[in-house]
């Protein structure tokens, strides 16, 4: 076949056999499945029972709290293995098929572990530099007082740092695994029912799910329950007292953002260069259909969702999880301190049992979604978002029924006996609020609804009209989402509030956790919101394999269809991830205020923006979002021009490609992408770690100079304000106004408005184009940016005093 390809000895496409031209690599295993693979079964179990039991034995050394999260962990895990076994036994389809999935596989393992080994590189200097930091830095009083001096601080921090960015790796890792295999799968299922095929999608993307939100949970369990056993917590008197734990843990979220930010901004600058390149040629150009097989540029394309959108989208959730995990186990560990609670370990591992229900009531909502009893029959194609989104419904009641559970268990104290009650209200606060912003972002980018409909007729005037609109769009999307955040922040602060907890001067306290439990109540579903964006990408695989195997278009209409949806999800998972990710900057921010108190000794309880060095700092912030989002679109428009290149070159030099008798060079242009993303991803990604670093440590030096210690405190503070206001407005507009692109030009090929090839629908491909880099570069990795700054000035905090 590949010699027939070569020589051009191949009759019209129709006539030919449909194989595809194999570019199967040998397959890839990361170092540690290869040894535990060549370990004996029964050695791999007698291991796995020991960890388990020492896991379980500091569990139950800890509290009985940490043993439940432990064990719903376990499950869930098991679970996920049920729901991949599920999966792979289902068929891969005819031989073309599986030989494109091999293609895509090999393209998407061999980048990630490429980049995974560059961001490992940098991962291991930085704790370098935090070791240095540390073994140089002040301790808090307290701190000294139980016996923790610097050098266990700084192993303490290093340890959870590196803890930390080796499971958001894992969790990254996951989420590729399983969309490369479950692809096929889907398609291969389309071709019988739309049911099955959706089925497959969901069940693989909630496999990866359950594993990222459980990973999650289960790092910061061990690490909290290590660190009790390991520090004799609430042992001897002068020990260290369990309200001290929960600063000990930023280090593992910081490890967790370093890692998502340069897996977002990586995977981010590969899928969207390679469907630009892809688009602007191919389709435009050339006026071949999305994912057909003569574009040079489809392979990279289809890799491009797999490390973009599925391992990068599971390292910012795991990181989102972990941000607002430990930023309320500070929080509920501060104010059980202030208000003397008898227990305060509720308190502080509440955030670990909202997690752990959230594992299982995201499963049943998994589970809702079944398959017709006759498969075979061909009954009329139900909307897969109105399943999608009973089973969402199913999960938010069960979330408002756990949760309150949860604070009747963990919250409830003699000294304001109907204090849980308000914190529950706070939770169902946050529920509501996740809702909303799925509502909203469903709003603005479906094409059911008026905003894409509006966009999509503005395409039939030119190019232009299009790019206004779409903008345009963008911009009003902002409003409501951030109306939501204000209701949100501003009710759950007084039901805190008014919840009866004081402090000995008898002032008000839970505010701050009130807010915290609100950002719980957003997340509580959060293996079920990346369940369905993690559905997306395989959805967008499964249609490009069923387009370049050249099936029927009826099977086609159905993985559009998916796919249509899939764009829709992975916007709402994008709305959700930056509401979660306003509301845990804010705790994460009084964290940082609070450990800046520690440290000083002085209160620290306002920044006051009418000091000109403050104001250029929060100046500073806004600006840090805007040069990050330009140098990552930047980044993609320079990929991308390189893609143009090299797929105009192929077909002016190999005219053969366009009736199937000249083989494209799909391999170059994998190259091309996965290279030039690598080197790419640095620059956005070395911005976002050294400025608050560099812009803290500056002034603290000028701070020293005129007499105001606590000005470099004071000016990252502002910064960290001012940059996640700026990101959150920033991060809203471009990943609304890309995925209303997107949708409108999806709607334009269900035949409105001209359909496919028109002068319409190629306005669409424009604004679709523009909209890109927006929705899947600099818009995602906004998010982890914004979290990350926060935790990047809790670990170096003490370097700004």
């Amino acid at each position: 076949m590949d010699e027939e390809l070569e020589n051009g000895n191949l009759g019209p496409y129709a006539d030919r056999p449909r194989t595809f031209p194999n570019m199967r690599s040998k397959a890839y295993n990361p170092l540690i499945f290869r040894i535990l693979l060549g370990i004996n079964v029964r050695v791999l179990l007698v291991l796995l029972l020991l960890g388990f039991g020492a896991v379980f034995y500091m569990g139950a050394r800890t509290s009985p709290i940490i043993v439940f999260v432990f064990s719903v962990c376990i499950i869930s895990f098991l679970f996920s293995i049920y729901l991949t076994k599920w999966v792979l036994s289902k068929d891969e389809g005819p031989p073309e098929m599986v030989q494109i999935s091999d293609a895509i596989r090999d393209g998407a393992e061999g980048f990630f572990r490429t980049q995974y080994g560059t961001i490992s590189k940098m991962a291991l200097l930085l704790a370098l530099v935090i070791l240095f930091i540390y073994l140089f830095r002040s301790t808090t009083p307290q701190q000294e007082s139980s016996g923790i001096g610097r050098s266990t601080t700084a192993y303490i921090t290093v340890a959870a740092f590196l803890l930390g960015a080796v499971c958001s790796g894992i969790a990254g890792y996951v989420g590729m695994w399983v969309s490369v295999r479950a692809n096929v799968r889907v398609s291969s299922a389309a071709r019988r029912s739309a049911r099955e095929a959706l089925q497959i999608a969901v069940r693989a993307g909630g496999f990866s799910a359950l594993i990222v939100v459980g990973m999650a949970v289960i790092g910061i369990a061990i690490l909290y329950s290590t660190f009790y056993v390991w520090l004799g917590v609430d042992g001897a008197p002068g020990s260290v007292k369990v309200t001290d734990l929960p600063l000990l843990l930023v280090g593992y979220g910081f490890g967790a953002s370093f890692v998502a930010l340069f897996a977002q901004l990586g995977g981010g600058i590969y899928t969207k260069a390679a469907d630009v390149g892809a688009d602007l040629v191919g389709k435009v150009e050339q006026g071949i259909p999305e994912d057909d097989p003569r574009n040079p540029a489809v392979i990279a394309d289809l890799v491009g969702d797999n490390v973009g959108d599925c391992a990068a989208r599971g390292a910012d959730l795991f990181e989102s999880i972990a941000a607002e995990i430990i930023s309320a186990m500070i929080l509920g560990a501060t104010m059980a301190q202030q208000c003397k609670i008898e227990d305060p370990s509720g308190f502080i591992l509440f955030p670990l049992v909202v997690h752990s229900f959230d594992l299982v009531i995201s499963s049943v909502g998994i589970l809702s979604i079944r398959g017709t009893r006759d498969s075979g029959s061909k009954s009329p194609i139900e909307d897969p978002m109105s399943i999608l989104q009973k089973g969402y419904s199913i999960t938010i009641v069960l979330a408002v029924l756990t949760f309150g559970l949860s604070t009747r268990w963990l919250l409830y104290t003699e000294r304001a006996p109907s204090a849980w009650f308000n914190f529950a209200l706070c939770g169902l606060v946050g529920i509501i609020t996740a809702y909303l912003f799925v509502w909203i972002t469903k709003y603005y980018t479906d094409y059911k609804h008026e905003p894409v409909r509006t966009l999509a007729l503005s395409s039939t005037t030119g190019h232009g009209t299009n790019i206004i609109a779409g903008v345009s769009l963008g911009l009003e999307s902002t409003a409501l989402p951030v109306l939501v955040i204000s209701v949100s922040i501003v009710s759950a602060f007084w039901l805190g509030r008014t919840s009866g907890l004081v402090d000995e001067a008898g002032n008000a306290t839970g505010g701050l956790f009130g807010t915290a439990v609100a950002t719980m109540g957003m997340l509580s579903t959060a293996a079920y919101v990346l369940t369905m964006d993690m559905f997306g990408p395989i959805a967008d695989n499964a249609g490009g394999i069923v387009e370049m195997s050249q099936q029927p278009e009826s099977v086609r209409e159905i993985t559009d269809l998916l796919d249509a949806v899939g764009n829709t999800t992975k916007a709402t998972t994008k709305g959700f991830a930056i509401g979660s990710a306003a509301l845990a900057s804010f705790l994460l921010f009084s964290a940082y205020m609070d450990e800046v108190a520690a440290f000083s000794q002085e209160p620290f309880k306002q920044v006051d923006i009418a000091i000109p060095e403050v104001f250029v700092g929060g100046l500073l912030g806004s600006m840090l979002i805007f040069l990050f989002s330009a140098w990552a679109c930047a980044a993609v428009g320079r990929t991308a021009q390189e893609v143009v290149k090299e797929v105009r070159r192929q077909f002016i030099e190999r005219p053969g490609i366009m009736d199937y008798t000249e083989k494209p060079d799909y391999g170059r242009c994998v190259a091309i992408v996965a290279s030039a993303s690598l080197r790419e991803m640095i620059k956005p990604g070395a911005l976002a770690i050294v400025s608050p670093i560099a812009v803290g440590f500056l002034f603290r030096i000028l701070g020293y100079y005129t007499g105001h210690p606590l000005l470099g405190a004071k000016v990252v503070a502002a910064m960290l304000m001012f940059a996640t206001v700026s990101g959150i407005l920033m991060a809203l507009f471009l990943n609304t106004a890309g995925g209303a692109w997107d949708n409108a030009k999806k709607y334009i090929e269900t035949g409105a408005l001209g359909g496919k090839g028109s002068d319409c629908h190629k306005a669409a491909i424009t604004g679709d184009t523009v909209g890109d880099p927006f929705k899947d570069t600099a818009g995602p990795s906004l998010h982890v940016l914004i979290k990350m700054l926060a935790t990047i000035t809790l670990v170096m905090a003490p370097i700004f005093l």
